[in-house]
C-alpha cells in the first residue's frame, strides 16, 4: 500500500532511479513543510529499490550530531553489509579524516586527499552495482560529510549512484551555500511535498478507520490536522482511543514534532500559546526572544505545515501541549511579561487579564485597577466566572487602602452569589467587619443585609442595619434614601428585622426627591412592589410588578436582579395572575444567554413551580420545583428555599406522592425561615401534608403558625398563603364546623378577597357548611371564579362537592355528569388521592357513558362540539379562541347554541363526555393539551 497522494513524487524518484542505473547519477533534494511526509517517502522508496542488485546506503543526521566529523558518513557506509576490503578501507579513511586539524591549508590538502579516496572507493561499490545514497535531514549534517558530498554530487553525473537527500524547512546559515552549490549541477532536481489535500485525509482515514467513521470525521480531520501526516497519524489513534483529539495524543505529536525541528519553532509555539489567538509577530517576539521578522517567518512556516491556520492553533490541544512543556514558574513568569507588554501596547483590558490571571501573582497597583475594569467589562458580557477570577486576583493587592479592599471583596461577593450564594457566603463575615468599622461604602450595606439574611445570619444583618441607621441619624453621608427602601423591603420579606416605625413619614413627592445618584435601581424597584405589596393593592402590585420584569433586562448586572424577579413574580402569584408569571418565566427560561446563571435558573424555576401549583398542573409543579433545587441545592437556596420546598410539598401531597413530600420535609431548613416570609409557603404546604395524610391537628397547627406570623407582620393578605380557607378544611376534619364557618366568614369580610381564587376557595367551603339545597349555587359560583383563573385542581375539587352535592338531592344523572368531568379533570392535574375518592362517591359510573349522555352529542355540530369539548376540560372563551383560529365572540355563539340544544344555562352542566370523547380523539378535536393550553 503506497503513501497516500505522494505517487506523482514516487514515480519520479523511480525514473530517476532508472536513468542512474544507466551510469547517468542524479541528485535529488526533496523539501516541504515540516512534518509533510520526506522521512517516510524516502524511507519507502528505500525499501522499494533495496535488493540484490541495487546497494542502499542510509542515514538520518540529527542536531546531536552535527559537530561530530564524519559522522554521517560513519552512518553510511555502516548501514549495510559492505565488501571487507572496502568497509576496512572507509573505515581508516574516516579515522585519518578525523584527527585532520582545521583551519590550516596542509591540512585541507589532507582532508581532501581523504574525500577523494572515499569517492574512490564509492566508485568501485557503483561499479559491482547500482548505488543509493539516502540521507534524511541534511540541515544537521555535520560540516566534514557536508563537503564529502558536495564533492561526491559534483562527479557521479557518469555514475551509477543516486542521491536522494531532505532537508527541513529551517535551515542553518552554513547550510544555505551547500544547497546553492548543489542547484547548480545539472543533474540536481527537486522534489516539494505539500500537506494532504481534504480528498487525502478522507483516504488516509479510510486505511484506518471503518468506512462510517472515516466519512464522518474526514471534515474534522483536515481542519484539525491541516493535512500534515504526522499530525493526522495521531488524529487517527486518539479517534481510535476516545473518539476525539487528546493532548496526550494529537498534542504529543505536535509538541514532538517541534522538538525535532529547530528550535525557534518550539520557541514561537511557546509565545503563541501565551499570548493567544490574535497575537502579532511585534507582541510575540520579546516573549520568545527572537525578532518579528523571523517569528513572522517562522509562523509562515508552521502555517504551510498544517500546523498552524491564519496565525492560531488548529486545536486547542496543540497549545494546550505547548505550555505543558513549561515549568509552572516559568508559564507563570510569561504570563506576566506578557501582560505588561500588553500593558505597554494598550490592549484590550480583556486581554491584559487574562494574563495577570494566569500569572496568579499579588497584583501591583496598576494591575489591580485593571483586573477591576475588566471585571466590570467581563459582567456585562456575561462571563461571570471570569469575572471572579479577576476579582479573586484583585482581591490579594497590595498596597490598598482598608476601604479600596471593603469594595472589592463586596464586588467578589456580588458576582460570586450570581453563580451560587454559598460560595459568596465566606466573604460576608470580612464584610460584615468592614460595615462594622465604616470601611464598607454604604451602598453596599443593603446588598449586605440581604446577602446575610438569605444565609440566616440575623445578628449580623442587624448590626449592618444600625449601621444604615446610625449614619442616617448622623447626617453623614446621606443614605436616606437607600434606608427607606430597604426598610420596605424588609417589611415585606423579613418583617422582624424591619424599622418601619422608626422612620419620618415622607409624602410620594418627597420621596421622589431623596432619590441618591448611583443608588441601585433594583433596590428602588424591590421597594415600590413591597410598598404596593404591603397595602394589599393587588392591581397596581401586579401591573407594577409586570413593568419591573420588562425593565428587568436593562439591569441584569444590579446586585437586586434576582431579588427584583424573584419578588416581582411572586408578587403576579399573590396577585392572582400566575398565568402572567408563567408566560414570563417559559420566555425567560427559552432564552439563550449568558445572563442565564444558577441561580436565574433556579430562580425561573422556583417562580414557575409556584405558578403552576396555582394552576392546578401538579406535575409540573413537582417537575419545576425540583429542578430549581437542582440548580441550586438547599444549603445555597437559604431561607427563600421555602418557595420551591413548598411548591414541591404541596404538588407532591395532591398528586399522592407522600413519599416524595415527606422526603423533601425532611430536608434541613433554617431556623431564620420561619421569621421570612418564604417561611409562610413552607408551614402552609406542610400543613397540607398532614391534612392529606390524615394529622389534621399538625396541619390546623401550621395554618394558625402562618395567619399568627402574617397578622403580627401585617401582611395578612390570603394571596400569599390563603391560611383560614386551609384552617376551614383542618376544622372540617376535625369536625368543628361552626370554626370552619368562622373562618370562611373572616376571609369574606377582610378588604381585597375579591380575587377569583381566595373567593372561590371561601364559596366551596361555605357550600360545606351550608344546607344542602344551598350548595350548588354557590358551588356553581365558586366553579365559574376557578374557571376564571384557571386553577383545574380546584375546579375538580369544587366539581367533586357539586356531584355529592346533586346526589344529595337525588339529582342522580346530573350528579354522574358533573363526577365524570371531575375524575376528568383531577386526571389531568395527576391528583391521584382526588380522582381515587371520586371512585368511592355512590352510584358514579367507572367506564362507558349512559344513553341519556351519549344521546346529547349528536345533536351538535363539528364547530359546536370541538367549543363545548374544550369548555368542559376548563378552557376560558379566549383560550378556546386561541386554540381554535376563532373570535371571543364566535365561541360565546357557539356555546350559546349549545347550553340551548342540551336545555343547560352554564359550563358546570356541560356533559363530560363531550371531554372523553376529545381525550380519546373522537369528533377531530386535539387528543391532548399541555399546561399553556398549546396543543401538544
Amino acid at each position: 500500500m503506497g503513501i497516500v497522494e505522494r505517487d506523482e513524487q514516487t514515480n519520479y524518484l523511480n525514473a530517476l532511479h532508472d536513468k542512474s542505473r544507466s551510469r547517468r547519477g542524479q541528485v535529488v533534494l526533496i523539501g516541504g513543510p515540516a512534518a509533510s511526509g520526506r522521512s517516510e517517502l524516502l524511507r519507502t522508496f528505500a525499501e522499494q529499490v533495496a535488493g540484490p542488485e541495487v546497494l542502499v546506503l542510509g542515514a538520518a543526521c540529527s542536531p546531536a550530531e552535527r559537530e561530530l566529523p564524519f559522522g554521517v558518513l560513519g552512518q553510511l557506509f555502516h548501514s549495510a553489509a559492505l565488501p571487507p576490503e572496502t568497509e576496512s578501507e572507509v573505515a581508516g579513511l574516516l579515522a585519518a579524516g578525523m584527527n585532520v586539524p582545521r583551519g590550516t591549508d596542509s591540512a585541507d590538502t589532507d582532508l581532501t586527499q581523504i574525500l577523494h579516496s572515499i569517492f574512490l572507493a564509492v566508485l568501485r561499490l557503483a561499479a559491482q552495482k547500482p548505488v543509493l545514497i539516502s540521507i534524511d535531514d541534511i540541515q544537521h549534517m555535520d560540516d566534514r560529510s557536508r563537503r564529502f558530498l558536495l564533492y561526491l554530487a559534483r562527479r557521479l553525473a557518469s555514475t551509477r549512484v543516486l542521491l536522494v537527500l531532505t532537508e527541513g524547512a529551517h535551515l542553518p546559515l552554513a547550510h544555505c551555500p551547500f544547497r546553492a552549490e548543489l542547484e547548480r549541477l545539472p543533474h540536481f532536481h527537486r522534489l516539494h511535498l505539500a500537506p494532504l489535500s481534504p480528498s487525502g485525509v478522507a483516504q488516509m482515514l479510510r486505511r484506518h478507520l471503518d468506512e462510517p467513521t472515516a466519512r464522518r470525521l474526514a471534515a474534522e480531520g483536515y481542519r484539525v490536522s491541516g493535512g500534515n501526516p504526522l499530525l493526522l497519524k495521531a488524529l487517527v489513534e486518539d479517534f481510535r482511543q476516545s473518539g476525539g483529539v487528546r493532548v496526550q495524543g494529537y498534542g504529543a505529536a505536535f509538541v514532538n514534532h517541534l522538538h525535532r525541528g529547530d528550535p525557534v519553532l518550539l520557541q514561537v509555539a511557546r509565545a503563541l500559546a501565551v499570548l493567544g489567538e490574535g497575537s502579532t509577530p511585534e507582541e510575540m517576539a520579546p516573549l520568545a526572544g527572537l525578532d518579528a521578522d523571523t517569528v513572522d517567518a517562522t509562523l509562515r512556516s508552521m502555517t504551510a505545515a498544517g500546523l498552524l491556520t491564519d496565525g492560531r492553533f488548529r486545536h486547542p490541544a496543540a497549545g494546550l501541549a505547548v505550555l505543558g512543556t513549561l515549568p509552572p514558574q516559568e508559564c507563570q513568569e510569561l504570563n506576566r511579561a506578557a501582560a505588561r507588554l500588553l500593558h505597554e501596547r494598550d490592549a484590550p483590558v480583556g486581554r491584559i487579564a487574562h494574563h495577570l490571571v494566569a500569572a496568579d501573582h499579588a497584583p501591583v497597583p496598576w494591575e489591580t485597577d485593571l483586573l477591576l475594569e475588566a471585571a466590570e467589562h467581563l459582567q456585562l458580557g456575561g462571563s461571570l466566572r471570569a469575572a471572579v477570577k479577576c476579582l479573586r486576583l484583585a482581591d490579594t493587592a497590595l498596597g490598598v487602602t482598608d476601604r479600596q479592599q471593603a469594595a472589592i471583596r463586596a464586588e467578589l461577593a456580588r458576582t460570586e452569589w450570581q453563580l451560587n450564594p454559598s460560595s459568596a457566603a465566606r466573604h460576608l463575615g470580612r464584610l460584615t467587619t468592614a460595615a462594622r468599622s465604616g470601611q464598607l461604602d454604604r451602598r453596599s450595606l443593603p446588598t449586605l443585609v440581604r446577602q446575610l439574611l438569605w444565609h440566616g445570619r440575623e445578628s449580623d444583618a442587624d448590626a449592618v442595619l444600625d449601621r444604615i441607621h446610625g449614619a442616617v441619624r448622623e447626617g453623614s453621608g446621606g443614605g436616606t434614601s437607600e434606608l427607606r427602601d430597604t426598610e420596605m423591603w424588609l417589611a415585606a420579606t423579613y418583617p422582624t428585622h424591619a424599622r418601619v416605625r422608626q422612620l419620618p413619614a415622607f409624602s410620594a413627592q418627597q420621596r421622589e426627591s431623596l432619590v441618591t445618584p448611583g443608588a441601585d435601581p433594583g433596590l428602588r424597584a424591590v421597594a415600590a412592589l413591597c410598598d404596593h405589596l404591603a397595602r394589599g393593592r393587588n392591581h397596581e402590585a401586579a401591573t407594577h410588578a409586570e413593568q419591573v420584569l420588562r425593565d428587568l433586562r436593562l439591569s441584569r448586572r444590579s446586585a437586586w436582579a434576582e431579588e427584583t424577579a424573584l419578588l416581582s413574580l411572586t408578587t403576579l402569584l399573590y396577585s392572582g395572575r400566575p398565568d402572567t408569571a408563567l408566560a414570563w418565566c417559559v420566555s425567560s427560561q427559552s432564552e439563550a444567554g449568558a445572563e442565564q446563571t444558577a441561580v436565574w435558573r433556579a430562580v425561573l424555576a422556583a417562580a414557575r413551580a409556584e405558578a403552576a401549583t396555582r394552576l392546578g398542573d401538579l406535575p409540573e409543579a413537582v417537575d419545576q420545583a425540583q429542578t430549581a433545587l437542582a440548580h441550586l441545592e438547599p444549603k445555597a437556596w437559604g431561607v427563600a428555599v421555602g418557595l420551591p420546598l413548598g411548591s414541591l410539598v404541596l404538588g407532591a401531597t395532591r398528586t399522592g406522592d407522600h413519599d416524595t413530600a415527606a422526603k423533601y420535609l425532611a430536608v434541613p431548613v433554617p431556623e431564620a425561615l420561619f421569621r421570612s416570609r418564604y417561611g409562610l409557603h413552607y408551614l402552609h404546604a406542610r400543613g397540607h401534608h398532614y391534612l392529606a395524610t390524615g394529622n389534621a391537628h399538625a396541619a390546623l397547627a401550621d395554618f394558625l403558625s402562618c395567619g399568627e406570623l402574617m397578622r403580627s407582620w401585617g401582611l395578612d393578605l390570603a394571596g400569599i398563603v390563603p391560611w383560614r380557607t386551609s384552617a376551614a378544611e383542618a376544622w372540617l376534619l376535625l369536625g368543628n364546623r361552626d370554626q370552619a364557618r368562622r373562618m370562611v366568614q373572616d376571609q369574606l369580610a377582610r378588604p381585597a378577597t375579591d380575587s377569583p381564587r381566595i373567593r372561590g376557595l371561601c364559596l366551596r367551603l361555605l357550600a360545606a357548611v351550608s344546607p344542602a339545597g344551598q350548595r350548588p349555587q354557590l358551588l356553581g359560583e365558586a366553579l365559574d371564579l376557578f374557571e376564571d383563573c384557571r386553577d383545574r385542581y380546584e375546579q375538580a375539587r369544587v366539581l367533586c362537592d357539586l356531584g355529592r352535592a346533586h346526589y344529595a338531592l337525588a339529582q342522580r344523572p346530573r350528579a354522574r355528569m358533573v363526577l365524570r368531568r371531575a375524575r376528568h379533570l383531577a386526571d389531568m392535574c395527576a391528583a391521584a388521592p382526588l380522582a381515587h375518592g371520586l371512585l368511592a362517591v355512590q352510584g358514579e359510573p367507572r367506564q362507558g357513558h349512559t344513553a341519556e349522555e351519549t344521546e346529547t352529542a349528536p345533536a351538535l355540530t363539528e364547530s359546536e362540539h370541538r367549543v363545548a369539548s374544550l369548555a368542559v376540560m376548563g378552557y376560558t372563551n379566549r383560550e378556546i379562541a386561541e386554540r381554535l383560529y376563532v373570535t371571543p365572540s364566535t365561541v360565546e355563539q357557539h356555546l350559546t347554541r349549545v347550553f340551548r340544544k342540551l336545555g343547560i344555562k352554564r359550563r358546570s352542566d356541560l356533559p363530560a363526555d363531550l371531554a372523553t370523547e376529545q381525550q380519546g380523539g373522537g369528533r377531530g378535536v386535539p387528543s391532548a393539551v399541555g399546561h399553556t393550553g398549546a396543543t401538544v
